[in-house]
């Protein structure tokens, strides 16, 4: 029956747009289910394959190895600052500095780290090879394992802090690393593999998982649960689906367009002919990988940029919906920066790969896809209203699209935590198995609305943090 009565000439007009939203629908879902089932699979496999030739032989001796530069942007990261630095201070890895930038921070972010490493001042010129903000002062400890510098600078953002702590660094590859988040000991020699390998590579990135409720020690997972909270619960399998998807299978081709910048490495030289990181941006860490692809191909420069699955960082995710999508607006503003400064590389067979598989992947399925979804909504409460849809068929419909999403992120979650020697309890592996699909049917649609509205006042925002609750990081 229908709720709304209408001409016939409008009702043969809905009825026609709503057969072709049917078929976009139709090719939509199944171009991203078939991007989504070669992704995990293809990932899934290269995980299993690379254990089992680690289990053989080591790829890469110990001796081997490049001297890095670990830069920490903080703005008010006082409650895990300290923390972070000392995990850094424990990593397996025998040539590397540490430099932490503050961005202004107007807590104690600063004073707390001067406290805990003994720190003293000391009078350092800078060289500005990249545009960024005015430093105030520099401390150094040099009694530690490894340089401990302390940069304070005049507010500009994340952006601007990484490219001061480019400027000062030493070492001919750098490291950017969320001040909260941990690596795990040995994430350093397993970072660098690709580096040994080829010395084209310019950026590597890490994999990033959440921290929440795991014991660390050392550098060493000592206890691992899933966390309390169901939020971060929810993005554990999120996280595990995205990285072990998409980022290994892009990895095939060079195709890889974002590293996070909780992890990643780069090579510092080809980072300043590029121009460093965009200070303009919400998303740096994205924008900074696509402009290297952009300024290889067009400077003609052989590059690769490569993801090494088991080069882990644990990294703190918001435990609220309020900070979860202060992170998720913020992400889909960089998101939208990143590729549009970069819309050269649509259709441009120059690019090759990148351009027609992940760019278009990106474009269609990230980008857009928020604004897809709800419109799709929208068309089937639009038919329902008319009485143009089959009620039976669409649940159904969608109770396959649900279980096909939770095999999806259960194949991902399971290959990930069995791949790095993580033990899950009884109690996880359920916990995981029913929280998969009300991420797939809830969590997803709710994060759609807020990449949606993303938008809304973001000028007044475009250079702030966006500042998340945090936690002390637990490292006993």
């Amino acid at each position: 029956m229908r709720f709304f009565l209408f001409s016939d000439e409008v009702f043969e007009f809905i009825k026609v747009f709503l057969i072709i939203v049917e078929i976009f629908f139709g090719a939509y879902l199944v171009g991203y289910s078939t991007f989504l089932f070669i992704a995990v699979v293809t990932g899934s496999s290269s995980l299993y394959r690379k254990r089992q030739q680690d289990r053989l032989k080591s790829t890469i001796l110990k001796d081997h190895y490049i001297p890095i530069s670990i830069i920490v942007p903080a703005y008010n990261e006082d409650v895990t600052i300290v923390e972070n630095v000392r995990s850094l201070l424990t990593l397996d890895y025998p040539l590397y500095e540490i430099i932490v930038v503050d961005d202004g921070s107007k807590d104690e972010t600063s004073a707390k780290l001067i406290e805990a490493f003994d720190m003293l001042p000391i009078r350092r010129p800078i060289q500005q090879k990249i545009k960024c903000q005015p430093m105030e002062f520099v401390y150094e400890a040099t009694t530690r394992k490894v340089p401990l510098t302390l940069i304070r600078k005049k507010n500009g953002g994340k952006a601007d802090s990484l490219n001061m702590g480019i400027n000062a660094c030493k070492y001919p590859y750098f490291i950017c690393i969320d001040a909260d988040s941990v690596l795990q000991s040995d994430s350093l020699s397993k970072i660098v593999k690709p580096v040994l390998e080829n010395e084209n590579v310019v950026a590597v990135g890490g994999a990033i998982r959440p921290s929440n409720s795991v014991e660390i020690k050392n550098g060493k997972v000592i206890n691992y649960r899933l966390p309390r909270n169901i939020l971060a619960c929810m993005q554990v399998l999120e996280y595990d689906r995205s990285f072990l998807a998409s980022r290994i299978l892009f990895d095939k081709y060079n195709g890889s367009m974002i590293i996070s910048g909780a992890f990643g490495l780069f090579k510092k030289e080809t980072v300043i002919m590029a121009g460093g990181y965009d200070a303009t941006t919400m998303g740096e860490d994205m924008e900074l990988v696509v402009k290297l692809h952009d300024f290889c191909v067009s400077n003609d420069l052989p590059y690769l940029i490569r993801y090494a699955t088991d080069a882990i960082c644990w990294s703190q995710v918001p435990e609220s919906i309020k900070d979860l999508s202060k992170q998720r607006r913020r992400w889909h503003i960089g998101l939208f920066q990143s590729m549009w400064k970069h819309r050269v590389m649509l259709a441009n067979p120059k690019f090759g790969l990148i351009s027609f598989i992940s760019y278009f992947y990106f474009l269609i399925y990230e980008l857009l896809s928020p604004f897809i979804e709800i419109f799709g909504i929208l068309c089937m409460v639009l038919a329902f209203l008319v009485d143009l849809i089959n009620v039976p068929f669409m649940l159904l419909f969608f109770a396959i699209y649900a279980l096909f999403g939770s095999v999806m992120s259960m194949t991902a979650f399971f290959a990930r935590t069995q791949t790095i020697d993580l033990k899950l309890t009884l109690r996880d592996v359920l916990k995981a198995l029913l929280l998969c699909t009300i991420e797939i049917c809830a969590l997803r649609f709710v994060l759609a609305w807020v990449r949606a509205t993303a938008f809304i006042g973001y000028r007044k925002r475009k250079l702030n943090w966006g500042r998340i609750e945090r936690k002390k990081i637990n490292l006993e």
